[in-house]
This record gives C-alpha cells, sequence and structure tokens, in this order.
C-alpha cells in the first residue's frame, strides 16, 4: 500500500506581507498565534481583554479586534504572566496570588474577586505588583 505526503504547504507572501498562515492546532477562530501557547478567543468579564492562565493557554475577548493594535497589546502582556508563571515568578489560585514569594490572600467579596494587596482588598486592576511589571 502505498502513502502519500501531498502537496507541500508554504506560508505565502505578496507584497512584502504574509498573505497566509500556516497553523498547527490553533483555534480557526483566533488570528492571533504564540507558538507553543494556546490563544483562545471567548466571552471575558466586563473589562477584561485577556487572561493568563495556569495551564498555559491565553485567552482574548472577543470583543478584541482580531489584528489590531489593542490585540497585540493584550498578547503582550499576558505573554508577560505566561512568561512569569512558566519561570515560578507568578501563579495564582482560588485561594491567593503568588508573586515573587510573597502570597497575597484572595476572597470573594460582595461577588468580586478581591485581593488583599498592602493590608487593603483591591479588585482586579493595574495596582498589582503583578500587573505592573507586564505593563512595562
Amino acid at each position: 500500500m502505498g502513502f502519500k505526503l501531498g502537496r507541500a504547504r508554504q506560508a505565502e507572501m505578496a507584497g512584502g506581507s504574509l498573505r497566509t498562515k500556516l497553523r498547527f492546532g490553533v483555534d480557526a477562530v483566533s488570528d492571533a498565534s504564540v507558538p507553543g501557547t494556546p490563544v483562545i478567543r471567548k466571552s471575558l468579564a466586563e473589562g477584561i481583554l485577556g487572561e493568563a492562565n495556569m495551564d498555559g493557554s491565553i485567552y482574548i475577548s472577543n470583543t478584541v479586534q482580531p489584528g489590531s493594535q489593542e490585540e497585540r497589546q493584550v498578547l503582550l502582556h499576558e505573554m508577560r504572566h505566561a512568561t512569569d508563571m512558566k519561570l515560578g515568578r507568578l501563579a495564582y489560585n482560588d485561594d491567593g496570588v503568588y508573586y515573587d514569594g510573597v502570597t497575597y490572600p484572595r476572597q470573594t467579596i460582595n461577588g468580586r474577586d478581591m485581593i488583599k494587596v498592602d493590608g487593603k482588598w483591591k479588585e482586579a486592576g493595574d495596582d498589582f505588583p503583578w500587573e505592573k511589571t507586564a505593563n512595562i
């Protein structure tokens, strides 16, 4: 019995721009891709544009325009978190966020996800140490 590989497929260029991408196991809905990191488009909570997950995947809000500068910024930001997680610098679970050897307790207070930083309960935002380093 014979075996054929078929036609070779290559990325196509047109006028100096990439016209097609080769995809391997990437969700067809998403144009964003990062080698070794699944990028998944989905509905996220209001005001959340992206999430880096402990399993190594990244969620991007389906409100972010594919191919836009905003998508690029969200991906870069979440990749910084994903890298910190792979290096063991950042981790989280239902009870807390663990960053650079410090434990930040986490609780649901009045239906909102809150994290205790510097003795104060705060809702998600850019005011956390791990967010400040990812926004550089």
